[in-house]
């Protein structure tokens, strides 16, 4: 029986700790090294470095990084997985070959292509596949906008296509975040396409470390319970042979790994618990988690069932020009004071300065008899957006301070006049495998075409509401709801979930109870008018929901406070709610 497979995170997104690569290198023994740089906003930023330079698109600061510990990683045998090409990455691969050159180091550099499908958008709607968004069902030709990034979510077999062809690093553009972790476990353990319940396993693994430190205490909603979060370690998993993973960190480092920091990130960024991936649909209501030693979490017993037959594909396309000012309202009648502001500039970007949407956002946080300047406070955001840079350039940010001695009282802004700026619009859309041919591109330019899993319609019977969570009533006490359950949320998309889990079983039985889709709405009022699916993960003590919408078009093009949804979940651990006293020992 093969060796557990060391696997270590050391990027959860373009702009993550740079020093984590050196400081998984060094850290202790590991046998691959992983870096997540990509997510839906970032393939814009990428998109607007590639304008720039025709050579760039890839996450630069990874050249960087490999740059310190590029020898190092030889000399311990360390492999070398990264999605960090972006939308270049035989760019990527390129430079870092020209890198090794300068230090003289011999490094065999693979690539992984086939994620571009900018050039085939017009093919697949002239062959009837016409891209319709996921959620809305609008074709792309409807939308009549032209697609700036169109890239294909590619599994795990090209990676591990370039590991069996002898690769030191594997580069690759857009692959599904846990691919990264399939891809080394696959070809260490010599797993086949069918073995679905293997690669599930490895799915859920490379889940928990895709997002670096969140595995390790990252923004934890139990972190006041931490030792030392001030710079906790990354994340490594150790995949056994049957696909069951051990997630852990270096001795030494910071941060915690425990069931509330697994359970966290596993609820993390997912929709329905049937987790579907290009390579095998995970069911995240058969995972088991177990604390098997200080800073070990052991992940056990995952279902997988055969990959699906389609594949997701992230458009991005230009929305338009945005600008936003922020006015500072202090004390009293801060309604008023809003509506003032309001009326006086509808009446003034009227006839051809009116732009497309103009939203006031009006945050009243002022305290009542506050003590400090700061408690008087309230906010109101103003945000203009238009496909024309004109209207919501300096002539609209001007307009708003143009008020400042024709207002109310305590008028001033939190910043001067800017410009406007683009935004994108994500767009996602599903296409047959049959239009995407995943190639990986070895040293000497060879190559190697990748096959498809076996794919189709993939179902299993949900586990379903489980016998030992019994309801129960008891006396209560009106108290945050994160005294009891912790709580993370993100976007997905225009959607963002919020993943909730009790630390007891009793403690979920209430929660199952409690927390219905109704009661959800009624604690977050802003979810009040969206749809909302509901999933309960009883193996886990966690429920999942999905808010439908409540990012408009995406992270790029969102108007709310919070434009990735990343604080929901801990609004909702805020809201006061009515706790059975028996839970509170």
């Amino acid at each position: 029986m093969a060796e557990p497979l060391r696997i270590a995170n050391a990027s959860g997104f373009y702009g993550d700790r740079f020093t984590a690569i050196a400081e998984q290198i060094r850290g202790g023994p590991i046998d691959v090294i992983t870096g997540d740089y990509l997510a839906e906003l970032t393939m814009l930023i990428l998109w607007k470095a590639k304008q720039q330079s025709p050579e760039k698109g890839y996450a630069v600061t990874f050249l960087r990084q490999m740059e310190e510990v590029l020898a190092e990683c030889l000399a311990k045998g360390v492999k070398v997985v990264t999605n960090a090409g972006g939308l270049n990455p035989a760019g990527l691969a390129r430079d870092l070959r020209s890198v090794a050159a300068t230090l003289g180091i011999d490094v065999s550099i693979a690539h992984v292509e086939g994620d571009d499908l900018l050039g085939a958008t017009g093919d697949l709607a002239g062959s009837g596949h016409d891209l319709r968004h996921i959620e809305t069902g609008q074709t792309l030709s409807e939308l009549g906008a032209h697609p700036l990034t169109a890239n294909v979510y590619l599994g795990a077999w090209g990676i591990v296509e370039a590991l069996n062809r002898g690769a030191d690093i594997v580069v690759t553009g857009r692959v599904a975040d846990a691919a990264l972790v399939v891809g080394p476990a696959a070809w260490h353990h010599r797993w086949k396409m069918n073995d679905w319940d293997s690669l599930a396993g490895a799915v859920v693994a490379g889940h928990v470390l895709e997002c670096g430190a969140q595995a390790t205490g990252g923004n934890l909603s139990f972190f006041t319970e931490i030792a030392d979060l001030s710079h906790p370690g990354f994340p490594i998993a150790e995949v056994a042979e049957d696909g069951a993973a051990v997630i852990t960190k270096h001795a030494g480092s910071r941060g915690a790994v425990t069931l509330d920091s697994v359970t966290a990130q596993i609820l993390y960024e997912i929709d329905s618990p049937e987790y579907r991936t290009p390579d095998v649909v995970a069911h995240f209501d058969t995972i088991r988690l177990d604390t098997v030693g200080e800073n070990r979490v052991r992940i056990t017993g995952v279902r997988g069932t055969q990959a699906p037959k389609e594949l997701k594909v992230a458009i991005n396309y230009l929305g338009g020009y945005r600008n936003s000012m922020t006015l500072v309202l202090v004390g009293l009648d801060v309604e008023a004071k809003a509506a003032l502001v309001e009326d006086a500039l509808r009446r003034e970007l009227t006839g051809d300065r009116e732009p497309e949407v103009l939203e006031f956002m009006l945050a009243d946080t002022g305290h009542s008899d506050p003590s400090t300047n700061e408690e008087a406070a309230s906010t109101l955001t103003i945000t203009a957006m238009d496909p024309d840079p004109a209207k919501v350039g300096r002539s609209f940010s001007s307009t708003v301070v143009e008020l400042a001695l024709a207002s109310y009282p305590g008028f001033f802004a939190t910043t001067p006049p800017s410009r406007e700026s683009p935004y994108g619009v994500y767009w996602p859309a599903l296409v047959p495998r049959s239009f995407v041919t995943q190639e990986v591109v070895l040293e000497d330019g060879t190559r190697v075409e990748v096959p498809d899993p076996p794919h189709g319609d993939s179902t299993r019977e949900s586990a379903g509401r489980d016998p030992r969570f019994a309801v129960h009533s008891d006396p209560t006490r009106s108290l945050p709801l994160g005294t009891i359950v912790g709580a993370r949320s993100g976007d997905k998309g225009g959607n963002a979930n919020i993943g909730v889990w009790a630390r007891t079983d009793a403690a979920y039985a209430w929660l199952a109870g409690e927390l219905t889709v109704a009661r959800l709405r009624d604690l977050l009022p802003e979810t009040a008018a969206l749809e909302i699916d509901r999933y309960e993960l009883a193996n886990i003590r966690g429920i999942n929901f999905v808010v439908h919408g409540i990012l408009g078009q995406g992270v790029a093009s969102s108007t709310r406070f919070d434009p990735q949804a990343k604080s929901l979940g801990e609004w909702l651990r805020s809201r006061h709610v009515d706790i059975p006293e028996s839970l509170l020992t």
